[in-house]
C-alpha cells in the first residue's frame, strides 16, 4: 500500500473501500440492512485498510462490528464516516456531538480517523457550529482529520472565514466522465487532498482507449484509470463486491504510467 500525507501530517492509505452498499440487501443502496457483510471480509482479507463508511449509508454499526471482530489492529485501519447536512445532525452543536458519540460507539472505537461533513451545509451558522465541534473533537484527539465532502470552490471560500483547522480532504466525484478539472485545481491549490468517489466511470470509447494503455502494461483499463488518479495524487475510493475485482484495484503498485499516457487519459 501507498499512502499520502494529508495537510496535518496524517497518513493515509491512497486506496480505501467504498461501504455504500455492503450489507445490504441486493446490493442495494436503499436495501434492508443484512447481518452479512462477506464483501467488507473480503476486502479487509486482499489488503484494503482504508474503510470509507457515512451515517447516510445506515450500516455504520455492522461495518463497525466486523472492524472490530477482524485480526486487523486498530492502528492499522483508517476509518473515515460523515455527518449528514440534516437537521437531526446539524440543527445544533449538541446534535452534532450525539452523531459524533454515535458514529464511535458504532465503530466500537474511541477515534475516528477523518470525519467529513457529507455535503455542503448552506446556512453559514449550522456550518460554523458543526466545524466548531469537528475542531473541539479534533483537539480531544478522538478524530485525527476532519474534512468535507461535495464542496465546491465557493463552500470551501465560506469555511475559510472560521476555521481554524483546514479540512485536510475533500472527497469530490472525480472520473473520466466527471473530471472536476476546476475544483481538482482549487483543492491542490489550497493544501486540501482530494478523495475521489466514484472514480470507475467512463464512457465506453473512454475505456476502450485504457484497455489499450493496458495492454502494454499488462494492466486493464479500470486498473489504468485508478493508476492515473494515485500518480497525480488523488485517493481512490472504489467499491467492490466481487473479491476477484477488489484484489485487481489494489494491484496497481508495480507498473508506473508513461508522461504520454497520462497525457493521453487527461485528454479523454
Amino acid at each position: 500500500m501507498e499512502y499520502i500525507t494529508l495537510n496535518n501530517g496524517l497518513k493515509m492509505p491512497i486506496i480505501g473501500t467504498g461501504t455504500n452498499t455492503y450489507g445490504k440487501e441486493n446490493r442495494d443502496y436503499n436495501g434492508a440492512i443484512t447481518n452479512d457483510i462477506p464483501e467488507l471480509l473480503s476486502a479487509l482479507e486482499l489488503g484494503y485498510r482504508s474503510i470509507d463508511a457515512a451515517i447516510m449509508y445506515r450500516n455504520e454499526e455492522l461495518v463497525g462490528r466486523v472492524l472490530s471482530e477482524s485480526t486487523v489492529p486498530r492502528e492499522e485501519l483508517f476509518i473515515t464516516t460523515k455527518v449528514p447536512a440534516e437537521e437531526e445532525y446539524i440543527a445544533s452543536k449538541e446534535a452534532t456531538r450525539a452523531a459524533i458519540d454515535n458514529s464511535l460507539k458504532n465503530f466500537q472505537t474511541d477515534y475516528l480517523d477523518l470525519l467529513l461533513i457529507h455535503f455542503p451545509i448552506e446556512d453559514k451558522g449550522q456550518l460554523q457550529n458543526t466545524w466548531e465541534v469537528f475542531e473541539e473533537y479534533y483537539e480531544a484527539g478522538k478524530l485525527k482529520a476532519i474534512g468535507v465532502s461535495n464542496f465546491r470552490k465557493e463552500h470551501l471560500e465560506e469555511l475559510k472565514e472560521f476555521a481554524k483547522v483546514k479540512p485536510a480532504v475533500n472527497q469530490i466525484q472525480i472520473n473520466l466522465k466527471e473530471p472536476n478539472k476546476d475544483l481538482l485545481a482549487v483543492v491542490k491549490e489550497e493544501d486540501i487532498t482530494p478523495v475521489a468517489w466514484g472514480p470507475m466511470k467512463a464512457e465506453a470509447h473512454q475505456k476502450e482507449v485504457l484497455n489499450e494503455i493496458g495492454e502494454a502494461y499488462k494492466k486493464s483499463g479500470a486498473q489504468v484509470l485508478l493508476k492515473y488518479q494515485i500518480q497525480r495524487g488523488v485517493v481512490v475510493i472504489p467499491k467492490s463486491h466481487n473479491r476477484e475485482n477488489q484484489a485487481a484495484n489494489l494491484d496497481l503498485f508495480d507498473f508506473v504510467l508513461s508522461d504520454e499516457d497520462m497525457k493521453k487519459i487527461e485528454s479523454l
